[in-house]
């Protein structure tokens, strides 16, 4: 299944559990940069369940968009599974007809410290249970593989960009599936 039929596939089943459980969802964003919400709009309908995006790119955004107290970032960095919780439980505050929230917040890389190259967080919170967040570590495997096959030539700055689109990718196909999860469980 290629990466944009999984997207659609997940996007879809997101829509089926979000109506089937009466909830409306928004989300704050940062490494996605709002590709959550784009993949889930894609379906129709989905207007009836999805209350919006903050795309919360920088940590000033965190800030002024969503209350994440600036000592928290400081204290913990914005990759963090602090962030991501406060992200979400800051999102859902801030948006009164949401009954569930889900945040990201990651490094892409190339140029992410070693220890946070590829890692994410995917925070959540609900109306009835206090927020939670996830590590989720972004596979790229596959764009290292299309790096190598277009060439030995393939500039590095290129090979970068490659690999945080599949780490994107794969953050919303995570986040997604997650997502999935919290909704099949409130069943």
């Amino acid at each position: 299944m290629t990466q944009r039929t999984e997207l659609d596939a997940r996007a879809s089943r997101a829509y089926e559990l979000l109506i089937r459980h009466r909830q409306v969802l928004v989300t704050a964003e940062s490494c996605t940069a709002g590709l959550i919400a784009a993949t889930l709009s894609r379906v129709p309908g989905m207007s009836q369940c999805l209350a919006g995006a903050q795309v919360v790119y920088q940590s000033a955004s965190k800030t002024a968009w969503l209350d994440v107290p600036t000592e928290l970032i400081d204290r913990h960095g914005d990759v963090s599974r602090e962030v991501a919780a406060a992200m979400a439980t800051h999102a859902l505050a801030k948006t009164p007809h949401a009954t569930i929230a889900i945040s990201i917040t990651g490094h892409l890389g190339p140029d992410a410290p070693a220890e946070l190259d590829g890692i994410a967080w995917l925070g959540c919170a609900t109306r009835q249970n206090d927020s939670e967040a996830i590590p989720l570590v972004l596979k790229s495997n596959l764009a290292i593989e299309d790096c190598r096959s277009s060439g030995a030539g393939a500039e590095e700055s290129e090979r970068g960009v490659i690999i945080r689109h599949a780490r994107q990718q794969d953050a919303v196909i995570q986040a997604l599936a997650i997502l999935c999860d919290r909704l099949a469980e409130m069943g």
